[in-house]
């Protein structure tokens, strides 16, 4: 029985790297296809949805070759919700959900609002307010 010992000078390196990008070419680009389909996707998607909050009303419109826009007068909202997801506080943005006694557009969420949104959520609370007590519209909750 004989064992082979060799000793460190005659180790010689005979390859030492990385792989080849090359050959992975193919699956690069599509990846990049992929991420680049989707992120045109998601920009159109935001492009295609434009928000309008005034002193009086919400609009939203939505669409890019066809568009609907759904409305909520400020006097008939009486919910808000705020919310703010990790990421969206991290690029500065949030959602507002508002949720109002109409019949055609009970709940509506403005997504990913470029603005700090409780501020905005603050400035609303005021203005819808401020719009019931103009036009004479009196909450009145009761349990049976």
């Amino acid at each position: 029985m004989s064992t082979a010992v060799t000793s460190a000078q005659d180790e010689q390196v005979l390859f030492e790297g990385h792989p080849a990008t090359l050959p992975s070419l193919g699956a690069w680009l599509v990846a990049i296809v992929t991420l680049g389909i989707g992120a045109l996707v998601y920009w159109l998607r935001a492009r295609g949805v434009r928000y309008r909050i005034t002193t009086q009303r919400v609009i939203v419109e939505r669409g890019i070759l066809s568009k609907r826009m759904d409305q909520i007068d400020l006097y008939r909202i009486n919910d808000y919700v705020v919310d703010r997801p990790l990421m969206q506080r991290i690029v500065g943005t949030g959602n507002l959900t508002l949720e109002a006694m109409d019949k055609t557009s009970r709940e509506l969420t403005l997504r990913g609002l470029p603005t700090d949104v409780v501020a905005l959520y603050e400035a609303l609370r005021k203005a819808t307010e401020d719009e019931k007590r103009r036009r004479g519209v009196r909450v009145v909750d009761y349990e049976q």
